[in-house]
């Protein structure tokens, strides 16, 4: 093992370490709001309610987070993942940042050099979006007229698709083969069944299976 990997291989130990330790901090404190809610203004917590409401949305969002863990961790990294997953905003913010500044950077999925470009964009996506909290939140009475004005309110319901959209077209054309098919089968899907177009993390398992399979009987035939 060379001076490189070895010290990329402790850099990532450490990464974990403080990692874990975030993530627990940050399930404990996510949780317990509503104990010290609770607390705060002497009210008890009934337990029956408060287990059915926990486990009515785990069924929900544990789905959801075992899919995103297993197509997020690989493109962001171990620094990438943890902060991506701390501070939120993954699908939106977090990973089309880090897209972005993997193709400036002209880095590779599963290299060391794409894992520090990882974390740095998206530490630098976190950084900046607090401060565009911060300043909305002052800024917030004043605009508040702009906001709500009946021209502009439409275009925010087409941010984030307009963002992946312009994101996904690039990757489409490199692999138009293996794009196609599941662009057309989900596309199909969220027109004749519209309530699925909220549900884009399930969406993703057979579309990216479908992408695999289609893009392994491309390579045995030898077209890619």
């Amino acid at each position: 093992m060379n001076e490189k990997q070895k010290f990329f291989d402790e850099f990532n130990k450490g990464l974990h370490r403080i990692g874990k330790a975030m993530m627990v901090l940050t399930i404990i404190l996510l949780t317990g709001v509503p104990f010290l809610i609770a607390i705060m203004n002497q009210v008890t917590i009934d337990g029956k309610g408060f287990l059915a409401g926990m486990i009515n949305i785990g069924f929900l969002y544990i789905a959801i987070s075992v899919v995103e863990f297993l197509i997020y961790t690989p493109m962001l990294g171990v620094g990438g993942s943890y902060l991506a997953f701390v501070t939120g905003n993954v699908t939106n913010m977090k990973i089309p940042c880090a897209m972005n500044a993997r193709d400036i950077a002209g880095t590779e999925v599963g290299t060391p050099e794409n894992e520090i470009v990882s974390t740095i964009s998206v530490a630098t996506s976190a950084i900046v979006t607090m401060l565009v909290i911060v300043v909305g939140v002052i800024l917030l009475i004043p605009l508040q007229p702009v906001l709500q004005s009946e021209v502009l309110a439409p275009a925010f319901d087409y941010v984030v698709p307009a963002l992946f959209g312009a994101l996904g077209l690039k990757y489409f054309a490199k692999s138009p083969k293996i794009a196609v098919v599941p662009v057309i089968l989900i596309s199909l899907i969220c027109i004749f069944v519209p309530s699925m177009i909220s549900q884009t993390s399930t969406l993703l398992i057979p579309s990216g299976g479908l992408a695999l399979l289609i893009g392994f009987l491309l390579f045995k035939k030898g077209k890619i």
